[in-house]
C-alpha cells in the first residue's frame, strides 16, 4: 500500500488524532526519505487540532519494506525498545506511537519525531565541518552508549527479546552459519572465520542491551555535534564488548582506517566516553574478537541483502550492489584471523 495515497493518508490522520487525543489531525506532507536500507523511513509533516499534542509536528513514519531481514525486530518490537532507551536517557528521537491495526497504511508501523542532521557516514568521514569536534563526538558517543547497556535483563517490556544461548558469541555464530548453509552457493573464507571465531569464543560475563548496529552511518549529526542514535532494529541481549566491536570494525571506517574508531577517530576517546559512563573495564582482547565477528556477520547480511535483490521481493540496485560485497570482506577476515588465538 502505497503512503502516498489519499486513502492511505485519510487513515493515518484517523490514527493520529485518536493516538494523540486530538479532535483532528491533517497530513501537509508525506515522503520517503533516503536511506534505510533495511526498513523504510517516511517523512511527516502533521497539523493536530485539539488535544495535549496540538500543533504542527515533524515526525517520522517507520515501516518495514517488501522484504525484511531474517534478524530485523518487528516494528512494535522496536518501538518497545526504542522506548526503554528514551526513558533511559540515551539520545534518540522520541518515540509517539505504534500501529498494529494494519488497516491503517496495509503493515505494522511506528511514529516519532524527526530530528535534524545527517546519517550519511561517507560525508561524516571527510567532511570535517559535521559533527563538530570529533574527539568530543566520539567521547559523547561512548556516553550514549553506556547509558543503553545500562539496560540488563530481564525487563518485562523487552521479554520478546530472546535470551543468547549458550552464549553471546556462540548464538552468533549458530545464527550466521544457519544462513550459510542455506544459501545455495559455498563461501569457505566466511566458514573459516566462523570457525576461528567458535574457537576463540569468550566466555559471556554479563549481558546488557546491545544496538547491534552501533556504528557511523546510524546516528545523526549537524554541523555543530550530536543530535540522536537510530536504527534499533536488531538490538537484543548481548556482551557489551559487541557494540564497541561493531562500532571499530575497518568494515565500517568508510576508507578512513587510521581513524579506528568509526573513521573519526581515535579509539581512546571512544573508549573513555564509554568507560567513565559506564565504569566498565574494556577488554581489547574481546573487542579484538567483536571485530571479527562484525566483518563475519556484515558479510553475512550482505549476502542477505542481496538476496532480497534476486529473489524479486525487493528489486534494488543498491541491494544488488551490496550483495556483491562478501569479497573484501573476506580479505579481511583472514587477515585479521592468521593467528590461532585472539591477540
Amino acid at each position: 500500500m502505497e503512503l502516498s495515497a489519499k486513502g492511505s493518508q485519510v487513515r493515518l490522520e484517523r490514527f493520529i488524532a485518536e493516538a494523540a487525543g486530538a479532535e483532528a489531525a491533517a497530513v501537509e506532507s508525506i515522503a520517503l526519505l533516503d536511506g534505510g536500507a533495511v526498513l523504510e523511513n517516511w517523512a511527516v509533516e502533521v497539523s493536530i487540532r485539539g488535544g495535549p499534542q496540538a500543533g504542527r509536528h515533524r515526525l517520522v513514519l517507520r515501516t518495514d519494506p517488501p522484504a525484511s531481514l531474517p534478524e530485523s525486530l518487528s516494528r512494535l518490537q522496536e518501538f518497545a525498545v526504542l522506548k526503554a532507551v528514551f526513558e533511559a536517557g540515551v539520545t534518540v528521537p522520541e518515540p509517539l506511537w505504534p500501529c498494529a491495526d494494519r488497516e491503517v497504511i496495509g503493515r505494522d508501523f511506528y511514529l516519532m519525531r524527526r530530528i535534524d542532521g545527517t546519517t550519511a557516514g561517507l560525508r561524516l568521514v571527510r567532511e570535517e565541518s559535521l559533527g563538530g569536534d570529533r574527539e568530543a563526538l566520539l567521547e559523547r558517543l561512548g556516553r550514549e552508549l553506556a547509558r543503553a547497556h545500562a539496560i540488563v535483563p530481564p525487563r518485562a517490556d523487552l521479554d520478546f527479546l530472546p535470551m543468547p544461548e549458550p552464549s553471546p558469541a556462540l548464538s552468533s555464530v549458530a545464527k550466521c552459519r544457519a544462513y550459510l548453509d542455506s544459501y545455495p552457493r559455498p563461501y569457505p573464507v566466511l566458514e573459516w572465520g566462523l570457525r576461528w571465531l567458535e574457537r576463540n569464543a569468550p566466555e559471556a560475563t554479563e549481558l546488557v542491551l546491545a544496538h547491534h548496529d552501533f556504528r557511523t552511518g546510524n546516528y545523526m549529526v549537524d554541523g555543530t555535534g550530536f543530535t540522536g542514535i537510530l536504527d534499533w532494529e536488531f538490538a537484543g541481549w548481548s556482551d557489551p564488548m559487541v557494540d564497541l566491536g561493531w562500532f571499530c570494525a575497518g568494515c565500517w571506517r568508510f576508507g578512513a582506517y587510521d581513524k579506528e574508531a568509526g573513521g573519526i577517530g581515535s579509539r581512546e576517546s571512544f573508549y573513555r566516553g564509554y568507560q567513565r559512563a559506564s565504569g566498565r573495564e574494556i577488554d581489547p582482547a574481546a573487542v579484538y574478537y567483536w571485530e571479527v565477528m562484525a566483518h563475519v556477520r556484515w558479510a553475512v547480511i550482505t549476502l542477505q541483502q542481496g538476496m532480497r535483490h534476486l529473489s524479486g521481493e525487493q528489486p534494488s540496485l543498491e541491494l544488488a550492489l551490496t550483495g556483491r560485497r562478501p569479497a573484501e570482506l573476506e580479505l579481511d577476515i583472514l587477515l585479521m584471523t592468521d593467528k590461532p588465538r585472539v591477540p
